[in-house]
């Protein structure tokens, strides 16, 4: 992954180097400018009379260019027409061009400047190492000026395309926070600004199926919760002064089935709600399997398990295990088995029902999720195993629905011990 600050700091000193070279050639541009060409003619004048004539002799022309030398402490030689060299003070200089070339203006190549006299002799000259150089303050202001401007439009594609990526972030994120779940941010590059967009969809994703889930519950709910509701009002409508008793029955059976849903959204809805269990202890999984099987005549087996929780939501996660065995199970023997493997603790209820088809051994787990028929069959309202599951993860575990051998289903869940 590319991280953001390195990019900063790579085009940070990729600014600095373009910037130092351009001040560099612009320094050299500005500074080392040549003078206008009747400085050089007037140039070749004054040099010319400083030089004896171009047929004295080489004594003669070697002692004027010392001379020469002295007043301006130059390295200087004096070069015939054809390029021969007639003298020279201090190292050899380069020889003019030639090849009948001939430039009415001084050439340069590196620090060595020639000067054409007007007789057609040469005169080459190498300034001193340190020389005075004047510069114009507002020339030098104007300069960085033009520098500053060419690195800040070079930077700003960088920087623009990374502060765009986080104002559509951040519109995306008022969208959220607006009521809109589908607002998604689309990830452009491997940077930290990708990372960040990736945890905002994952994060609107979970959201969006969250609320989707509690939309879905209470929708659920509220048709679930009609159905007794309209049953004990035609009862109550039927009841006369003389009541059947199997009419008060089949009402006192819808109250309680209201009374075990309106029961479950609630806790559903707690366990939504809270991050962490407000109540750890030490349980023993075995003792609290032990009066549960006893309440639903179940036969039971294992060893004594501690795990940390809280002991009303294990009570209750075992009671829907066993209650959901007993309703499906169609009247069949239910087997319990505690025990501790792999450093947890396992718990299993097992039944001899018809069992669930292995496309839907998760999906039982959805709120109001329920196999076909199952709702003619054996009554419920789709919560118990919802609520399981979410009892187990806020202890740390899960649970999961296998085939048993022979027939029917297990419900195992894992605990950590």
């Amino acid at each position: 992954m590319r991280r953001l600050y390195l990019q900063l700091y790579l085009t940070v000193v990729a600014s600095l180097v373009v910037f130092a070279i351009a001040a560099g050639w612009l320094w050299r541009v500005l500074v080392e400018v040549a003078p206008p060409p009747h400085a050089y003619a007037l140039a070749s004048e004054i040099a010319q009379g400083s030089l004896p004539p171009a047929d004295a002799p080489r004594e003669a022309q070697q002692a004027a260019l010392e001379k020469l030398s002295a007043r301006g402490q130059v390295n200087v030689a004096l070069f015939a027409p054809d390029g021969s060299e007639i003298a020279h003070v201090g190292p050899e200089l380069p020889r003019p061009r030639g090849g009948g070339h001939r430039s009415r203006y001084p050439w340069h190549r590196g620090r060595v400047w020639t000067l054409e006299l007007p007789d057609g002799r040469w005169l080459a000259a190498r300034p001193p190492r340190r020389e005075h150089r004047s510069f114009s303050p507002l020339g030098f202001v104007l300069t960085f000026g033009l520098l500053a401007v060419a690195v800040a439009v070079g930077a700003y594609p960088v920087v623009r395309r990374t502060t765009r990526r986080l104002e559509r972030l951040k519109t995306s994120v008022e969208a959220l926070g607006a009521g809109d779940l589908g607002a998604r941010v689309k990830i452009e590059g491997r940077d930290e600004v990708a990372a960040l967009a990736t945890s905002f969809n994952r994060s609107a994703e979970r959201i969006e199926g969250l609320v989707g889930a509690h939309k879905s519950l209470l929708a659920n709910a509220s048709h679930e919760l009609r159905s007794p509701l309209a049953r004990i009002r035609m009862a109550v409508e039927m009841l006369g002064a003389e009541a059947k008793p199997e009419l008060r029955a089949e009402l006192e059976r819808d109250i309680a089935e209201l009374d075990a849903l309106v029961d479950e959204i609630l806790l559903a809805s707690r366990l939504d709600s809270i991050a962490a269990l407000d109540a750890r202890e030490d349980v023993d999984l075995l003792a609290l399997a032990a009066e549960e099987c006893a309440r639903e005549d179940a036969v039971l087996e294992g060893e004594p398990a501690l795990v940390k929780g809280d002991p009303r939501l294990l009570r209750r996660m075992i009671r829907n295990l066993l209650e959901n065995a007993r309703r499906y199970g169609g009247g069949t023997p239910i087997d319990v088995a505690v025990k501790r493997a792999d450093g947890g603790v396992r718990l299993r209820v097992c039944d001899r029902g018809p069992g669930v088809p292995e496309a839907e051994r998760e999906r039982i787990f959805e709120p109001f999720y329920r196999l076909a028929g199952a709702r003619e069959r054996a009554g419920g309202v789709g919560l118990g195993l919802a609520l399981v599951r979410q009892i187990a993860r806020k202890h740390g575990g899960d649970v999961k629905c296998l085939p048993r051998d022979g027939g029917g289903s297990c419900f195992q869940v894992v605990l950590p011990a």
